[in-house]
Order: structure tokens, then sequence, then C-alpha cells
């Protein structure tokens, strides 16, 4: 354990190590709060603890940084853990969430809680893995767990997460994203100056012993036993302590903050705003806010006791989003902030009618409408949003010329949706595999379509995610479709449009054969699409109501840049090729000390065969370059994932070099037979 000299009335601790039954010990840094005149000693001053428990090498940020500094200041320890074969923590990991990742952060609560300087009360924050690792351990209800704030989390690990959605198979962010740099992430190095004489010893442990996560991913393409373990969809009574949720509409976790609220019986909040995966405080499109006040003042309450109102407060705060115009780079959503007691319950129906038509009343009309499986729809969509710094969608109409769109006449009155819709298709295809996706969209009098929300149902998965079963041709099916959770104020003069396709691409990766398709529909045998709708606000004064809550502000943003000539989001045509492309790129420099700074760079391409959709190649590739006074580390891993017909390939290489010479090298090469994916 190493002290930092105090600092704006906290104190850093480095490197405390917390054991577990196995003899591992896992390492946890933590902020202090600490009197100025230094009467009391932190370590025999008990404070309540609110830790942060992730996989992301805690030793990658400077001391006295972070909201984890901010909660020191407020009176409560802010402390950070490394996972279990990550960063300075010792053991190995070969996945994500594991049953053992969850035990380990049990004991660590409950070993906390006894220490001198811990009254007891410990809560746990964090976004995205910090917040899935809060619901799962929260479900083992340990005992000194008093709270959780999770953030951008899931309760299910197979049907919202950034590997499977709807039982399809997502596409660019594993390999252009968070799967393949965790190889990479995984075998970077502990420091020297931190670990001590165990360095070397955790190093090679790292590197010899860790297993790209990826591979049991493509491993798993069904839901099954597999998932269950780091999911509490189906076990929220197991927990026990207060929960305060907080999601974005624009994240990729939109539907299990809902979900989790309905669901549980302890003391519950939910906050929901226009956000991507980024914290709200400086997130895109805003409008952001200072969630670390709303946090604290949680916490006053549920770690320290007080009684400050924060309980008679509004249970469910979302940001209801209204049109803009949609751009990639749009910074601000319009709209208002919205307070209820509860999730409120409604719904209204518009039924698919000949004509391309939307409408909410009886038709006595027979209609079946015909397309083409196009596998490149969809890049108007945006990017799955699960930790890269851009992806909003664009003008949908692109995308709706290869789709079948049904658009309501103009709105005569507002309409405000706030929940999950469901679309139902009565579908037919001439493939035996075939993914139907709904796109809901606000179009404006000019024809500008907006992205609302979306949904995706691979059909071989219509009655079960867990057994599939192919479409024989010509057969009609009765198929739901879940589109996202939203919080939408569709104006008078605007027209709702559903548009119906097979693709999402980049976000999903391609079924594998051509095919035609159609949806029918008539009175007797409807599709149709339901929307959860709630009481209209009166808009006095202007098209948008007031806001019914108010919030301290967050910071300013602005869409994120690489240098003039690098951009960072292109969608390539190869006119001759007759391929769509997408390359991205992403990088970052951490100042970790005057010492040592640590480079980060992504890059990804991936291709789509417009002819034939089961040939698609992805490669991503991750480098973290590690800049000290005694030397240079490079970690680079390089994913290559293709796929045919039958199977998926994938290829990974891992190389390790120091100060330019070759330190350690690792590859796996592997195919997977596609499970009607």
């Amino acid at each position: 354990m190493i002290e930092f000299e105090p600092k704006d009335g906290v104190r850093f601790i480095k490197d405390v190590r917390v054991p577990m039954a196995d003899g591992v010990e896992l390492s946890l840094d933590m902020h202090v709060p600490v009197e100025a005149d230094g009467s009391q000693d932190w370590a025999t001053t008990p404070r309540p603890l609110l830790m942060e428990y992730i996989p992301y090498r805690k030793d990658d940020s400077p001391p006295y940084s972070g909201y984890h500094n901010d909660f020191a200041q407020h009176g409560i320890i802010g402390a950070r853990l490394d996972c279990r074969g990550s960063g300075a923590s010792g053991g190995v990991t070969a996945d994500e969430y594991s049953v053992q990742e969850q035990l380990d952060g049990a004991a660590a609560i409950e070993w906390l809680a006894t220490q001198p300087w811990c009254t007891g009360k410990i809560g746990m924050i964090g976004a995205s893995y910090g917040g899935f690792t809060a619901v799962q351990i929260a479900a083992l209800a340990p005992e000194h767990l008093t709270t959780i704030i999770p953030i951008y989390f899931t309760d299910d690990r197979y049907t919202d997460d950034c590997h499977y959605r709807g039982g399809a198979m997502r596409c660019y962010y594993d390999i252009g994203a968070y799967g393949a740099s965790m190889i990479g992430m995984n075998a970077m190095p502990p420091y020297p100056e931190y670990s001590g004489q165990d360095w070397a010893r955790l190093w090679e442990e790292h590197i010899e012993q860790n297993t790209p996560y990826l591979l049991t991913w493509l491993a798993n393409q069904t839901d099954g036993a597999y998932w269950r373990p780091g999911s509490i969809r189906d076990r929220y009574d197991e927990i026990r302590c207060s929960v305060f949720m907080i999601g974005g509409w624009r994240d990729g976790y939109p539907n299990p903050p809902l979900r989790t609220f309905e669901h549980l019986t302890v003391p519950k909040r939910l906050l929901m705003g226009p956000w991507n995966h980024t914290r709200p405080n400086a997130a895109i499109p805003g409008p952001r806010v200072d969630y670390v006040s709303e946090v604290l003042r949680w916490c006053d309450h549920w770690l320290k006791g007080e009684d400050n109102g924060v309980m008679e407060e509004p249970a469910v705060q979302v940001y209801m989003q209204s049109y803009d115009e949609p751009r990639a780079d749009r910074t601000e959503t319009r709209g208002y902030w919205r307070a209820e007691q509860d999730l409120p319950m409604g719904e209204r129906i518009w039924s698919l009618a000949t004509g391309g038509r939307l409408i909410d009343e009886e038709e006595d009309q027979e209609g079946v409408d015909c397309y083409r499986y196009n596998p490149t729809v969809g890049t108007c969509g945006g990017l799955w949003s699960g930790g890269v710094p851009y992806g909003l969608p664009t003008d949908q109409r692109p995308d709706e010329i290869h789709s079948l769109n049904y658009t309501t006449e103009s709105l005569t009155e507002p309409v405000e949706i706030l929940g999950r819709g469901q679309v139902t298709l009565n579908i037919r295809s001439t493939a035996p595999v075939m993914a139907f996706a709904a796109r809901l969209s606000d179009v404006a009098p000019d024809g500008t379509s907006a992205l609302v929300c979306t949904g995706v149902l691979n059909a071989t998965r219509r009655t079960s995610l867990e057994e599939p079963q192919p479409l024989k041709p010509g057969q009609t099916y009765e198929i739901t479709i879940d589109l996202d959770a939203t919080g939408w104020r569709f104006e008078a003069g605007q027209r709702i449009r559903l548009s119906v396709c097979s693709a999402d691409f980049p976000n999903l990766w391609p079924t594998p054969y051509a095919g035609e398709n159609d949806v029918l529909f008539s009175k007797d045998c409807p599709s149709r699409v339901t929307l959860p709708t709630v009481a209209v606000r009166d808009a006095e004064g202007g098209v948008t109501p007031g806001d019914e809550i108010d919030f301290k502000p967050g910071d300013d943003a602005e869409p994120y840049r690489e240098a003039p000539n690098e951009p960072v989001w292109q969608i390539v045509r190869d006119v001759m090729g007759r391929r769509t492309g997408l390359t991205t790129l992403q990088s970052n420099v951490s100042r970790v000390s005057d010492d040592m700074e640590v480079r980060n760079k992504r890059t990804l391409d991936l291709w789509v065969s417009e002819d034939d959709p089961a040939n698609v190649s992805a490669k991503g590739r991750h480098t973290r370059h590690i800049v000290r006074r005694d030397g240079e580390m490079v970690v680079d891993s390089i994913c290559n994932l293709r796929s045919t017909v039958d199977a998926f390939h994938c290829t990974i290489d891992l190389n390790i070099t120091v100060d330019d010479l070759p330190h350690a090298q690792r590859r796996w090469v592997q195919s997977f037979p596609r499970q009607l994916l």
C-alpha cells in the first residue's frame, strides 16, 4: 500500500491488497477524505465507501482524478478495484462477468466493511462494465452492500449486450472496439513502482493464461446456460439493496433500466437522458447534466443516513426527445425533462395498410408487399453505442429506398411514447435464415426522416432464442419484434413511419442467404406496430413542454475529431466490387504521471458484399503504446473475423514489444459453425 500526499482534502491510497479465499489478491485504489488540519488519521476514521469494480486498469489513470476524487471531497471513500486477472490484480481471467469475478466482488465488499477506515456502509457504482458488475453482485446480496448506482448496464447478457441482438449477431462493435480491445488490455503489464516484487509474476500470468473473450462469445450463438450467470433478468427479487439506475436513449443499453425498474421491489430511482455511451455530464447528444451531484444526494441518504428528501422526489425522471435535423455531429436534443412516480402504462396501435400507409383504424383490405434482402441497408442508422464516441443516426431516406415503408398522415396533435414498442409482422421468405429489422422514424414535412428507435429478430428464433428453427420457403409466420425503449414526442404536423427490411449493417452481421421477403396484412391477420403512449404534456408558448425537473448543467461538448486528414467514421462504396464498407478510427492519450503516458489507437475495416451476404469480413486493430522514462512497450492485437455460408472464421494475433524488441507473441485460429445465424 502506497500513501500519496494529501491534496484538496483527499489522500490517494495506492494498491491496497484485498485477499480472496483462494489466496489471490486483488488491487484496490482509494481516494480518502482527510481533514485539512491533519487532525484525523484516515486509517482509523470510518467513512462510507463507494466502489467501482472493472477490468480497465486503474493504474492507467492519474491520482486525484475522476469521480472517485469527487466522492472523497464529499466525505465518501471513492474506491476502484481491478478485477481478477486484470491490471494490478492477481489471478487470470478467461471471460467477462464470470461467477468467480462476482464472488470476488462480494468478498471484497465484506472485507472492506471490516476495515477501520470503513463504516460498513458500501455502495457500488460504474458505467458499462462497472454497471454490469454492480447489478450482478447486488443479486448475490452481500450483507454490507447498501446501494448500487449502475450506469449503462444490462440485465440480460444475450438479448441486450454487445454480442447478440434479437437472435442476430452484432457486427462491428466486438471487432472494432470492446471484444478485440480486451485481448490487448488483458496482456498489458502492471507497473513495478506499484506492484513491487509481484510485477514479473503478474505480467507473465496475464500474458500466458488469459484467453480472448471473443472466442467464447462466438461459440455461444444461442441463449442458454452460458449467458445466465451474468444476467439478473430472471432474479430481480434477489437484489436487496436500493438501486439508482442511469441510462441513455442513444446508449447501447436503453432497455435494461426500464425493465429492471419495473421488476425491482426495493427502493429505486430511474434517470434516462438522451445520451450515448458516455457519462451524462459529457455525453452527446445533450442536454448534459451534473449527474455526480445526483449520485451524491442519493448516497448522502443511503450511505450517510441523511434525511435529505431524495426519496420523496419522482422516482422516474426521463428526457422526452423530439425531432431534430438528423445529423451525425449533433450535440443537443430538443425535448423536455419529464417526471413520473412510476412507469406509466398505455398503448396505441397502428396497422400496416396498402399504399404504404400506417393507419389507426380498422380497414377491410388485404395486402402483400415484397422486397429483396439487401445486406448493406442500415448505414444511416448510426453505430451501436457501447463506447465509440460517435455514431448518431442520419437521415433515414437512403436506407428507406431498400425497405418497405408505412407512414401515417400528418399528426393533428402531438403523440408521446415512453417505453418499448412492438412490431407484429406476418412474413414469408425464400431463405431458410432471414432477419427482420424494424425502424420507427419521425418524418418532417419536408420528408426528412429521423430515427427514433429500432428492433430486430432473426426469424429462426421466432419461437425460441435457445432452439432456433429454419424458415420454410413460402410459409407464412407471425413474428414479434421488440423495439428499443425510448422517450419521444411526435409533434403535430409530423408523421410516424415504420420501415421494414432485413439488415442493419454495420451493427448486425448479415444473414448468409440471398432472398426475397413478403410482409402480409389483412383485417383477420394484421401486421401492426404497438407503441407505449403516455399522456401528452401541454406546451405553453412553444412546441416543447417545459422541464418538470431541474438539474445542474453538465459540460460543454463537441463532436469527436481526429486530425483533419483522419476521418473517424466512413461508409465506403466499392462500386466496381459491389461492396459496402465501414472504416473507423479512435485514439486517446492518458497522461498517468510526469513519467508515463499511455496512447491507445483503434482501427476497423469492415466489408460486406452486395451480391453475396455470406461474404463479410472485419479486421480490427488495437494498439496500446506505454511510454515511460525507463522504456517503451507496445501491445498490439489484431483480430480478423470473416464468414462463409456455414461458418465464422476467426484469427487473433497478439504481439508485445519492449523497446522495439519482440517480447511475446500469441495467436488463436478457430472456426465456428453458424447456428442459423
